[in-house]
């Protein structure tokens, strides 16, 4: 059962404590990644073999497997899938940004150039479920900041499959190249290359323990998103909600895995009781019903404060990955919120509604780190790149003041690179 926590009493240590999964995998993934670097597409194939019980023939998915897993999905859900990214795309597009030229004088010039990453892989989890919105969510910003190549990783099924929904997501994207890969051994391929799978400039997307592992050790290498904690919500709701909607609502995220974070804070001590009967009530009746029980009795949490003001500064403490507010004037919150990773405005608002269709991108910072970092978006598939011209006047006038201030920093050569030019 949930517990509920009275915010008076002052226990911060439970109710801001902040659950980061740290699994001793460190060791595996070092072996698994140095071995990718020695074998390449062998450490590949045996992986396949060891992990997926799968014997494959190639590792890339041939374009008529991802037409075939296309036309596999029923209509409805194409439809769906094209709606989903076109609402992705339209709000990603307002992220794009220019860079600029500032002239100073006709003799000076600095400016930014705005440049997309070369290369982007995108990793897709498998196993016990599949996620097409991943797709959707990590590849469409990439497309959309301009990225010229998008490899799509993909741990495959015994039968040496992908699932189709997730090709068909894919194939709704535009992407084509796909490889029959997951786990460390897919972050290791795509950090350093092997010679099916190409080393790209930035890995993005969520993954088990070991992916996750992964992803740290080749940062340097690579550039990475994030290295992302089990799923989070909180919920601050008052008692003109109906407590099965907002028992729902946690269950969305407590339904992820045994780890996951599912938080309520309410004003209302017989709203919390309510909430937490429904919890009761629900649980039994979802699939991932064990899952979720565990998320629920061991992370999950109802926080009694005296007012919606406090629980927003509650809920800036712990910056939680997704934060409803669910209470009649959402927008009167709105700038109070200082930490979090997506916001939902308002009681008919749910989580999911960001997890799939509106737009918003669904991968967020965890286990507090809303406090420093930002959803994924066009920003993590672009770089900057700066640039200076001066003529020869405008060099003349601060050469001198260029050699005194590298001379406080004893740099002589760069003392002497400033006035050098004019020196008979």
């Amino acid at each position: 059962m949930i517990k509920i926590i009275d915010y008076k009493l002052n226990n911060r240590e439970e109710i801001f404590s902040v659950n980061v999964e740290k699994p001793n995998v460190s060791l595996s993934v070092s072996e698994i990644i140095d071995n990718v670097r020695k074998n390449g597409d062998k450490a590949l194939f045996d992986y396949a073999l060891k992990f997926d019980k799968a014997t494959l023939s190639s590792l890339r998915v041939s374009s008529e497997e991802i037409i075939n897993a296309y036309n596999s999905v029923d209509d409805n859900f194409k439809r769906i899938l094209q709606d989903a990214a076109k609402n992705i795309k339209e709000f990603h597009e307002k992220q794009k940004r220019n860079g600029f030229n500032l002239k100073k004088s006709s003799g000076i010039t600095v400016g930014q150039k705005v440049i997309p990453i070369e290369r982007a892989g995108i990793y897709v989890p498998g196993g016990t479920a599949a996620y097409p919105s991943t797709v959707l969510m990590d590849s469409i910003p990439a497309i959309v900041a301009g990225v010229e190549r998008v490899v799509m990783v993909s741990p495959p099924n015994a039968k040496g499959e992908i699932n189709p929904v997730i090709l068909a997501a894919a194939h709704v994207c535009g992407i084509t190249e796909i490889y029959k890969v997951g786990g460390a051994q897919a972050i290791a391929a795509l950090a350093y290359g092997t010679e099916t799978i190409p080393k790209v400039d930035k890995i993005v997307g969520p993954g088990n323990a070991y992916v996750a592992e992964a992803k740290r050790q080749v940062f340097g290498a690579v550039s990475i998103d994030m290295i992302a904690g089990p799923s989070e919500i909180m919920i601050v709701a008052d008692s003109t909600n109906r407590a099965k909607d907002i028992a729902a609502d946690l269950l969305s995220q407590a339904e992820h895995d045994k780890m996951a974070s599912a938080v309520l804070v309410t004003d209302s001590v017989d709203f919390a009781k309510e909430v937490s009967a429904q919890l009761e009530i629900q649980i039994p009746k979802l699939e991932r019903n064990n899952i979720a029980r565990e998320s629920i009795d061991n992370y999950g949490k109802i926080i009694i404060t005296d007012s919606i003001d406090s629980a927003i500064d509650i809920a800036n403490e712990i910056a939680p990955e997704h934060l409803e507010i669910c209470v009649d004037n959402p927008f009167d919150y709105l700038d109070k919120i200082k930490h979090a990773g997506s916001v939902f405005l308002g009681k008919f608002c749910p989580e999911a509604l960001g997890d799939y269709l509106a737009g918003t991108n669904h991968t967020l910072p965890t286990s507090g780190t809303a406090r420093f970092s930002s959803p994924l978006s066009v920003d993590d598939f672009i770089k900057k790149t700066q640039y200076i011209y001066y003529d020869k006047e405008s060099l003349r006038a601060v050469a001198k003041d260029v050699e005194y201030f590298a001379c406080q920093e004893g740099l002589t050569a760069h003392a002497k690179s400033a006035v050098i030019r004019f020196e008979d």
